[in-house]
């Protein structure tokens, strides 16, 4: 559920009172239903304008809890503009505010038509980033990926996040945002679970060299991954080949 104090936009009132008023001609001119049909085609397009249009400028955010908040306006900017959609919490930001309590995220936003208001996301809450202005215009735009692609040294096996004695297979996930972004900030709403509730998880990526030996890559929850050792970080072709070692494989050290 999101809260918050959304004013309905004047354009909303505006389009539907036109709208209603092209149904009824049509309706007079060319019959019931060559005028539904029409009119109907004409609210599915003016719809769809109208939603392309409804974009929100990003004006301040700040995480936490009561008194404990924290301004997160440049982090929030950052991943509207890199992900479409985003399940928010702890890991986005990189820290724990308010340990304990249940946080929520504050935007305060101005609209297209210059009114401001704020929105307010509980911890956890699916953020649909396509609603917000990137920097430079527009709505949601992957950023470019820089420099020469997927040269790494490092070729992935497997990935596993969690702790030695809860952790869970996030591969396919990881080739997900593999493909989207060069780095990103890790924890539990990227894989969308919580493997061992109250305990520290790590990300642990398991990876074969040039010459074949083998190494594991081990992050801490909240860290930022930079996939631009591996090789063929943004293709792909990574991690499918059937995997049968352990949390602590002896053989990725």
């Amino acid at each position: 559920m999101v809260k918050g104090t959304f004013s309905p936009d004047a354009r909303v009132a505006d389009m539907s009172g036109k709208l209603v008023r092209r149904a009824v001609w049509l309706r007079q001119k060319f019959g019931t239903a060559v005028g539904l049909t029409v009119a109907l085609l004409l609210v599915v397009s003016g719809s769809a304008a109208f939603s392309a249009a409804q974009q929100y400028e990003i004006m301040r955010a700040d995480y936490g809890a009561g008194s404990q908040r924290t301004d997160v306006t440049a982090t929030f900017r950052q991943v509207v503009c890199s992900q479409q959609r985003f399940r928010m919490g702890n890991s986005t930001f990189g820290f724990d505010p308010s340990p304990g309590n249940k946080k929520s995220l504050r935007v305060y936003v101005r609209g297209p038509r210059g009114q401001q208001t704020m929105q307010e996301f509980p911890e956890s809450s699916t953020i649909d980033g396509s609603q917000y202005m990137c920097r430079g215009g527009g709505g949601y735009r992957p950023p470019p990926l820089p420099g020469p692609p997927d040269r790494g040294q490092w070729t992935i096996m497997h990935a596993a996040y969690g702790t030695e004695r809860r952790n869970v297979d996030v591969t396919n996930r990881l080739r997900d945002l593999a493909s989207r972004n060069t780095t990103f900030r890790m924890g539990n709403s990227t894989f969308g679970v919580d493997p061992d509730p109250g305990r520290i998880k790590t990300l642990r990526i398991y990876a074969r060299g040039m010459s074949n030996q083998r190494r594991m890559f081990e992050f801490r929850e909240g860290s930022t991954i930079d996939g631009s050792m591996f090789s063929g970080w943004r293709n792909g072709n990574w991690g499918r080949d059937p995997w049968n070692g352990r949390w602590n494989d002896s053989d990725y050290r």
